[in-house]
């Protein structure tokens, strides 16, 4: 974990990976999805606060007539002014408009949360980095279906592609 982090809201976005009903009600560690909605919903206020782009990103099964129950966005999560992006793969980026929405907002760094920490979040964050952009990982506010698997992202592969911190070390701050 690294020191308190000032990042400017102008060049930066909070992206919550998968933070939908059916998901958050799963089993999981190190945290209970409630936790990690917690926490999320704290960074999308102070995000929104700051006038920073808060990023909600959830799965949709391609090829089904309908989804199954609990597949929208925890109710409340989303506000009027956030960028809601409906991916049909694990990640975020892939065959989504999300990169061109960012980059038309200015954003060169992103500030990651969701579920699973192994698996959407991290999916999400590989390609961003493949993109050039800077990478913060929120590790309070994602969780895996196990510890070991949550661990794994947050100890061995996040600091290779960004800054690992906790929610409380986000700090906002036009320079």
């Amino acid at each position: 974990m690294t020191a308190p982090l000032t990042l400017d809201p102008a060049r930066t976005a909070l992206v919550l990976v998968d933070l939908m009903d059916r998901i958050v009600a799963l089993p999981l560690a190190p945290r209970k999805g409630t936790e990690v909605l917690h926490a999320a919903e704290e960074l999308a206020a102070a995000f929104r606060a700051a006038g920073a782009p808060v990023v909600l990103v959830r799965v949709e099964r391609p090829a089904l007539a309908e989804q199954p129950p609990g597949s929208g966005l925890v109710a409340g999560l989303r506000e009027e002014g956030d960028v809601e992006i409906v991916k049909h793969t694990v990640g975020g980026f892939q065959g989504t408009d999300l990169d061109a929405r960012l980059r038309a907002l200015g954003v060169s760094r992103l500030v990651f949360g969701g579920i699973a920490t192994n698996l959407g979040v991290e999916s999400t964050a590989r390609a961003a980095a493949d993109l050039g952009y800077d990478l913060v990982f929120v590790e309070d506010a994602m969780a895996a279906l196990t510890a070991a698997e949550h661990e794994a992202s947050v100890r061995l592969d996040f600091p290779r592609l960004g800054t690992v911190t906790t929610a409380a070390d986000v700090h906002l701050t036009r320079p």
